[in-house]
Order: structure tokens, then sequence, then C-alpha cells
């Protein structure tokens, strides 16, 4: 039960930020084969790119990729939620009746590494699906896929059952990175904001408010993986499966830094603050209200 709760949680929150994935992912790529001299510079800011999306794609385009992005949300946060609320409620993230930082941070990266593994196949599809757009606004490599199950036969037929985990490299620690800080910040800003008393105990307004603090140490630690992790998922691929632009994280991570500069590795942080923060709250919160609601009726 707690690793279905964990994925209805994360769905309910993907419904209402998926399109703030799919504006991160096309700011993300933006710039990106400015080297091979196509610049692809499309949108300005956060939102501008919903506008333009909006204009040119139609209202559906700012949901493209719903449906791999809920299976990805239900099994990776599945996975990742569930295992840490068994690991949690083991005592282990705790010592001596308080949040450990060290054994929390452990736990989320073990829970994000495993969910990240689980999920890595349903983020690939779900990255090109984010990144197809008209031609004039197209950004990055322009795939094909006319839908996920369609994507998924593609690429296993094309580059054998490896092929849909390429990109993991970066899935990893990408994830367990996000999921450390995550859940760390989330468990300690929750026990905070219950010792100090701001709100009665047992307020959905405990986990609100520690899904806030949260959001914005996420977005701080989580940014510069999720930019080359698009990057890496979303490049075009040889015959053999290779990626043409990127040998790989350390390679995709040193080229991005040399020819963009750190603020490269940072690019579309209003976009991914707009995204993760709102999806960091909504999740942990339904998360944390689930859970309640379960002990509650059992």
């Amino acid at each position: 039960m707690d690793f279905i709760l964990s994925g209805v949680a994360a769905c309910g929150a993907c419904l209402f930020t998926n399109p703030l994935e799919v504006v991160k992912t096309r700011m993300q790529l933006q710039g990106e084969l400015k080297s091979r001299g196509t610049y692809q510079i499309h949108y300005r800011n956060v939102f501008h790119a919903f506008y333009t999306i909006g204009k040119v794609d139609g209202l559906a385009g700012l949901q493209k990729g719903l449906v791999p992005g809920l299976v990805y949300q239900f099994f990776m946060n599945g996975v990742r939620l569930g295992s840490f609320s068994v690991i949690e409620s083991s005592g282990y993230s705790h010592t001596d009746g308080r949040v450990s930082a060290v054994k929390t941070a452990v736990a989320g990266a073990v829970a994000g590494v495993v969910g990240a593994v689980m999920g890595s196949p349903i983020y690939l599809v779900k990255t090109h699906l984010q990144s197809q757009a008209a031609s004039s606004i197209a950004v990055g490599h322009q795939y094909q896929h006319q839908g996920m199950f369609q994507a998924l036969v593609a690429i296993h037929k094309q580059h054998g059952i490896l092929g849909l985990w390429r990109g993991s490299s970066a899935a990893v620690p990408r994830v367990s990175v996000g999921s450390a800080s995550q859940l760390y910040s989330f468990t300690a800003s929750k026990e905070l904001v219950a010792d100090l008393q701001v709100f009665s105990e047992g307020s959905w307004l405990v986990a609100l408010s520690a899904g806030m603090i949260s959001s914005i140490a996420v977005v701080a630690a989580m940014t510069p993986f999720d930019v080359i992790s698009t990057r890496l998922y979303n490049q075009p691929v040889d015959h053999a499966g290779k990626g043409v632009l990127y040998n790989g994280f350390g390679d995709c991570f040193s080229k991005t830094l040399r020819k963009e500069g750190m603020t490269g590795l940072y690019k579309g942080l209003g976009a991914s603050y707009f995204r993760l923060g709102p999806h960091t709250i909504l999740s942990l919160l339904f998360w944390d209200e689930l859970r309640k609601l379960w002990q509650k009726h059992r």
C-alpha cells in the first residue's frame, strides 16, 4: 500500500505540472546545437514559452507526454517514495527520536536510485514526446514518435533492450541527488514546523509548509543534473544506438559547461522551479495526507 499511495500521489501532482515539464524540457534543449550552427532560440522566458507553445502547438501541446509522464510518476515515485516510507517506518532515518541528516539523505538516495532505474525507459520516451514541436519552434533533436507504446517498440526494435536505458547514466545521479535533498529537507522541515506549533497537530498545512521549503532545496540541487539528463535522453543516436552529441554524463557535463558556461547548467531554472516546485509541494502533500488517511482507516 505504501507503494500504491506514493504512485497515486505523484500522478495527482503530474496532472497539474506536466505543462511545466514540457516548457522546462524545451528551454533546456534550446541552444544545444549552437556549435553546429543551429541556434534554435525560440523561448525568452517561462511565460513566453507557455505563450509560444500554446499558440503554435495548441493547448494540447502543453500536455505532450502526459501518458508516459503519469506512468513514470506512478512507477518511479511509487518505488522511490514507497521504499523511503518503508525505510522511515523501520526507524532507520531517525536517531534518538530526531531526524538524522545523513541517514535520511542516504535512504532518500538509495530509494531514488531504485526508482530511477525502474523508470528510465519511460522517462526516455517522455522526453522525446515533450520535445516534439512544430518546425517553427522546434529545439533539440526531433523524434517522430506517435505515442508511448509505439516509441518503446521502435526504440527496442532498433537498439535492443539496452537502448531503452540510454541516458540512465544521468538519470541515476539526477534522481538520487534530487531524492536525497527532497526527502531530507521535507522530513526535517516537517519536524521543524511541527515543533514550532504554528499549525495544529496533524494539520495538512504542516506538510504543505515543509513541501514549500523542500521545493527550493530540490531545484537548487537537481537542475544541473536535470539539464544533462534531458540532453542525453533527447540526443540523436547512430545506427548502433550510440549518442551523436555526447558520450555520457561526464562528456555532456563538460561540453555544456565549456560552451555555455555555468548558466548552461542552470538553463530553464525558472521553468525548473515552476515545474519541480509545485510538483514537489503537491506530491509530498498528497503523499503525506494519503498515508495519514490510510493509517486512520486501515
